[in-house]
C-alpha cells in the first residue's frame, strides 16, 4: 500500500510529523507491506535564499511579526521539537530556497533512498545550519546517503528533475492540500499536519483494511477462467 506524504525541507512541521509517522508505523503490523514516498511541497517558491539572514529577521518580514515576536515562536518550536527527539538550532538556520533539496530527494528515490535523503536534509537545516540551496553542501549530503558525488553534482548543475518537482506541488493542488506536512493513505485516507502517532496508526490500519478488501476482490475478480458450471455447462 502506498503512502505519499507531502513536505518541505524548511517546515519545522514536517519535520516533527515524520518522527511521529514513524512511531505509528512501528505499531503498525503491515509496516513491510507499505510503500512511502515523499511528494515536493515549497511553502514559498519564490524564496531567494538569503545567506546574510536568519530565520527571525526572514519570517518576522514575511509574516509582518516583531522580531521579538518571531523569536518567541521559534522557541516554542524548539520545544515541540524537542519533544519529538529532535533538536532545533534556529540561531544557525539558514533561509534557502528548497528546490534543489526536492530534487535531491528525486534523485535518492532512484536508488530507495528517499527517506534516507528527507532525514539527512531535515537535520541539515534544522540542526546543523547548513544551506540546503548550496550545491557542494547537497553534493556532500547526497554521498553521505550513498549517492555517488558525480551524478548528485551533474544532476545539480542541469534541470533533471525539476518536472517531477513541479508536477509533485501541481498533483498537491489538485487534491487540495492546503499546507503541510500532508500524508495520503493508498489516495483514500489523507491525515493533516504533525498529528500525535495515534492518529496516524488509526489512519494506517483503515486504509490498509480496505487495501486488503480490494486486493481481495482483485484477485477474484481476475481469478476467472475457462470453467464447467455445478449444472454441467461449459
Amino acid at each position: 500500500m502506498k503512502v505519499e506524504i507531502w513536505s518541505d525541507i524548511m517546515c519545522p512541521f514536517c519535520y516533527i510529523g515524520k518522527r511521529k509517522f514513524e512511531e505509528a508505523l512501528e505499531q503498525f503490523a503491515h509496516k513491510d507491506d507499505l510503500q512511502v514516498e515523499w511528494k515536493s511541497f515549497q511553502l514559498n517558491p519564490d524564496l531567494k535564499t538569503q545567506t546574510d539572514k536568519n530565520i527571525y529577521e526572514y519570517l518576522a518580514e514575511q509574516k509582518g511579526w516583531t522580531l521579538e515576536y518571531s523569536r518567541n515562536v521559534h522557541a516554542q518550536m524548539t520545544t515541540k521539537a524537542k519533544e519529538s527527539g529532535l533538536e532545533y538550532n534556529f540561531d544557525s538556520v539558514i533561509p534557502a530556497n528548497s528546490f534543489n533539496a526536492h530534487r535531491l530527494s528525486h534523485l535518492a528515490s532512484k536508488y530507495n533512498l528517499q527517506d534516507a535523503a528527507e532525514e539527512r536534509l531535515f537535520k541539515a537545516y534544522f540542526t546543523e545550519g547548513k544551506n540546503i540551496d548550496d550545491i557542494h553542501t547537497l553534493v556532500q549530503l547526497g554521498i553521505e546517503i550513498g549517492l555517488k558525488e558525480e551524478e548528485v553534482l551533474s544532476m545539480l548543475q542541469s534541470d533533471l528533475y525539476a518536472q517531477q518537482v513541479y508536477l509533485d506541488m501541481y498533483e498537491a493542488q489538485q487534491i487540495g492540500v492546503k499546507g503541510v506536512p500532508f500524508f495520503v493513505m493508498d489516495r483514500k485516507y489523507a491525515v493533516s499536519g504533525a498529528q500525535p502517532d495515534s492518529v496516524f496508526l488509526g489512519a494506517l490500519q483503515k486504509a490498509y483494511q480496505e487495501f486488503e478488501k480490494d486486493q481481495l476482490a482483485t484477485a477474484t475478480s481476475n481469478a476467472d477462467g475457462a470453467a464447467c458450471s455445478i449444472d454441467g455447462n461449459c
